[in-house]
């Protein structure tokens, strides 16, 4: 079946024809007399998420100031380094289901003061606060990102998140004063406040109308002091609860900026959600396809939020997403560390495809985990650190970043594959974004057949020979990844296989691959 799909800022238009080819042929046509430069990509679509899960602190961005493993401050430089390089511009911290356990006091003061307690959500391991609030900011700091808050509304009280608040944005006062006594002068800034996370589950098992209730007072009590303006987000909905979505607008949806959303890849909650790297050709696609079905999800939360703000002033923030396998073997349980490999490669790709496409009302998204945990960036063990094929997605789609949204319409074949709450989950073979920036068009490619390469025509007038350049992440296997005995097995690489005809830009994808062009215009 061939679907010609329209892309455009938060909207997706299917017609269907029925074609069938051998291999591959898609036309991308990018639709540039459509292009509004009031609409971007915002940044914060490729926010992070770091929780107190497993080692994604401890031994993945943090070692300790005495450690053996080189470190700035206490944070791992290899680690600092691949996160500038993939220019975070948001990071959510510190849950989370470990958010509405985490009492900040806790976290301040010198080390040896610290009190220790147990991460009662996450195997049970011994939490020693050595992380807290001055080693969070300044890490954002280091690497140039905004901090995204996540605030204990679960086991906390609305005092306790309004002094957090003050300690850290304060110039004077009793708060100030004390940041000030544990070394830090100048309070930060603090843009991103989450009131709570996943209220209707790990924190707090509220119903949407006692959490709807919690949140219109606590956010009363989070005030902007002086120059500090905060953006507040409600603890939204698990990927198809509507209803939680409507209550919460319709009964506080004036008094926030954004609302949450948390979407995971994953088989199910209950047993095994299968293995991060064996698997079947049919998992792979079953994969795509579910990852994909985030975008009606999104839409379906959109339609709801328009009743109540048709001018989509309260942005939904999808502050959780990625693909949930099984604990590797040998692990420790409740750590939730798994491989990456190529799959979640194309996962991640599709997943920001969708978002980039959406963001008249997505303004940020948070995979989970940045290290160590779930699909993350990078994986350490003792001085070690591996970037996982995730990480060189992020990474190749990072010009997208504040960039001009360009509209664009697709024509591939399509599989369907069952699915179960919103039927059959179409599978295009290309997928891809386009935006414009500093007079450059930045195209993503993805093709996610297994067998059969892509041959992709982009019409594209006045295109110079040498005015192209891009590279390419592909692997001989879907379960391809890398360890710490073969650390650049995924990588990118140049990409020369386009050329420049009297159509526009010819592209050849090989199979399970994505691209990333760069065209001066």
């Amino acid at each position: 079946m061939k679907l010609l799909t329209t892309l455009a800022a938060g909207a997706a238009v299917a017609a269907c024809s029925f074609t069938a080819y051998s291999a591959e042929k898609a036309t991308v046509k990018l639709n540039l007399d459509k292009v509004n430069p009031e609409v971007t990509i915002p940044a914060e679509i490729y926010g992070q998420f770091a929780e107190h899960l497993g080692t994604c602190i401890y031994g993945g961005l943090w070692v300790g100031e005495d450690s053996a493993i080189p470190n700035t401050n206490g944070y791992r430089n290899d680690v600092l380094q691949a996160l500038k390089d993939l220019k975070v511009p948001v990071m959510r911290w510190p849950g989370g289901c470990f958010a509405d356990e985490y009492h900040w006091v806790d976290g301040i003061g010198p080390k040896e003061n610290r009190p220790v307690m147990i991460n009662n959500n996450w195997g049970g391991t011994v939490e020693d606060n050595s992380f807290g609030t001055h080693e969070f900011f300044n890490l954002c700091e280091l690497i140039g990102c905004e901090p995204y808050l996540s605030g204990n509304v679960g086991s906390g009280t609305v005092e306790e998140l309004a002094k957090w608040v003050e300690y850290i944005t304060a110039e004077n006062g009793p708060m100030a004063e004390k940041r000030k006594a544990n070394g830090r002068e100048k309070p930060w800034k603090l843009k991103y406040l989450g009131v709570g996370n996943e209220s209707w589950g790990c924190g707090g098992n509220f119903t949407p109308e006692d959490y709807a209730s919690e949140y219109r007072r606590y956010q009363t009590y989070c005030r902007n002091i002086g120059d500090n303006k905060l953006y507040k987000i409600a603890s939204g909905a698990s990927d198809y609860d509507y209803a939680w979505t409507n209550t919460l607008m319709k009964k506080a949806g004036r008094m926030m900026n954004g609302l949450s959303l948390h979407y995971y890849t994953v088989k199910g909650w209950t047993g095994s959600k299968g293995s991060a790297l064996n698997f079947d050709n049919d998992d792979y696609y079953w994969t795509l396809a579910k990852c994909l079905e985030i975008e009606p999800v999104i839409m379906k939360h959109d339609s709801i939020m328009n009743v109540y703000d048709p001018k989509k002033k309260v942005a939904l923030l999808v502050d959780e997403w990625g693909t949930w396998w099984d604990e590797e073997p040998g692990t420790i349980p409740g750590h939730l560390y798994q491989q990456n490999t190529m799959r979640d490669a194309m996962v991640a790709a599709l997943s920001l495809d969708v978002f980039n496409r959406h963001t008249d009302r997505v303004k940020m998204a948070n995979i989970a985990q940045i290290a160590n945990v779930l699909q993350s960036m990078v994986l350490t063990k003792d001085d070690k650190m591996v970037l996982t094929p995730t990480y060189y997605v992020f990474k190749m789609y990072a010009p997208h970043q504040n960039a001009t949204f360009v509209p664009l319409e697709i024509e591939t074949t399509v599989r369907e594959l069952p699915g179960k709450q919103l039927g059959n989950r179409p599978l295009p073979t290309v997928s891809a974004t386009a935006s414009e920036k500093d007079g450059f068009l930045n195209i993503t490619l993805t093709n996610v057949d297994l067998k059969e390469k892509a041959e992709i025509t982009i019409p594209l007038e006045k295109i110079g020979k040498n005015a192209v350049t891009g590279e390419i992440l592909t692997s001989a296997k879907p379960n391809d990844h890398n360890d710490f005995d073969t650390p650049d097995k995924v990588k990118t690489v140049p990409f020369k296989d386009f050329k420049v005809t009297k159509e526009g830009l010819k592209v050849t994808l090989p199979p399970m691959s994505i691209a990333a062009l760069n065209v001066k215009i």
